[in-house]
């Protein structure tokens, strides 16, 4: 023990709580800046628009010993909502998601190509199209005939649900910001909180106020202990993935 003042990382903080929740938090795909995507082959392939398919992913990477894995369950439909940087019109070099002519995989359900996208009057993408590949799905025989180089996540327009997400980060810009004499009040980060409205798959409909939630591809997250409902859900991020500031 001290009584001197000592100057412990942030990053060390997030890296406790990303151990700590690496193996009880259960998983969850959301889309923070959704775009809509549109199966145009979907009545083809399975007789109707209206049509939907069952999917499930694991809940948590693995089980205590002697536990079966959790799971959580969703539908596949005609329409998801994707994250809007998982399609590039021109994709840069290295770009493995979504671009004319590209196949990826919804994670959890089928391969999917990608063959272009509806844009607004100012030139912004409205809708992304695509066809899904038959007999493709996740689990079942067959499914990695296709190869593709990408997965990512998604939520179902017909099962999603829409929440606000209270994107927290770092409340200074500066590490120390009341050493040295520094007036704290002009390093507080105006980015500090960004709220969006996101869709959540339904597994998250069960959320109760305090749950903890790995939202994959972007970090931990809880159900805020006041203004989360059932029908309103509100989460608020904990920690990302990795540490990513100043990055």
């Amino acid at each position: 023990m001290t009584k001197d003042y000592a100057w412990i990382d942030y990053g060390t903080l997030d890296g406790c709580l990303r151990e700590d929740l690496e193996n009880k938090a259960h998983r969850a795909m959301v889309v923070l800046d959704p775009v809509k995507l549109e199966l145009s082959n979907w009545a083809e392939v399975f007789g109707s628009a209206e049509h939907l398919e069952d999917c499930h992913l694991p809940a948590l990477p693995h089980a205590a010993e002697g536990e079966t894995v959790p799971e959580r369950r969703f539908t596949l439909g005609r329409e998801v909502w994707i994250e809007r940087e998982d399609f590039a019109e021109v994709p840069p070099k290295g770009y493995k998601r979504l671009f004319p002519g590209n196949k990826v995989r919804l994670k959890g359900g089928y391969v999917i190509e990608c063959t272009g996208a509806e844009k607004d009057a100012d030139g912004n993408v409205t809708k992304v199209l695509a066809t899904v590949v038959p007999d493709t799905k996740s689990g079942t025989p067959g499914a990695d005939s296709v190869k593709v180089k990408a997965a990512i996540t998604w939520v179902g327009v017909a099962d999603g649900l829409q929440a606000e997400v209270r994107m927290y980060d770092r409340l200074f810009t500066d590490p120390q910001p009341d050493a040295g004499g520094k007036d704290f009040l002009s390093l507080l980060n105006p980015d500090s909180l960004q709220v969006v409205t996101a869709y959540v798959e339904p597994s998250l409909k069960a959320a109760q106020a305090d749950d903890k939630f790995q939202f994959e591809r972007f970090g931990y997250f809880v159900a805020d202990r006041k203004d989360h409902r059932s029908d309103k859900p509100v989460f608020n991020k904990i920690t990302g993935l990795k540490d990513s500031w100043g990055k």
